[in-house]
């Protein structure tokens, strides 16, 4: 999966997003509505697409999706 399919994929794991408003630039935070089910929800999507688990410091230090797109790969080495 590249970065770009990972942003859609990722976009379309939250709700009330318009299409393409996720990129590999966007601060994950600032999604409107975040919250820590959306952190949850993160961490399910990399385990399910890449059987890697994000411990809460990674978490904490990714700040846009391209953050975690790396951190992902990285791991699934």
């Amino acid at each position: 999966m590249d970065i770009l399919e990972f942003s859609a994929k990722l976009e379309s794991e939250f709700e009330d997003l318009e299409k393409g408003s996720v990129t590999p630039a966007t601060e994950f935070r600032n999604l409107p509505g975040w919250s820590s089910m959306h952190a949850l929800i993160i961490i399910a999507f990399i385990d399910l697409n890449f059987d890697v688990i994000l411990n809460s410091t990674e978490l904490k230090e990714a700040k846009t999706v391209n953050d975690l797109y790396y951190l992902a790969t990285k791991k699934n080495v």
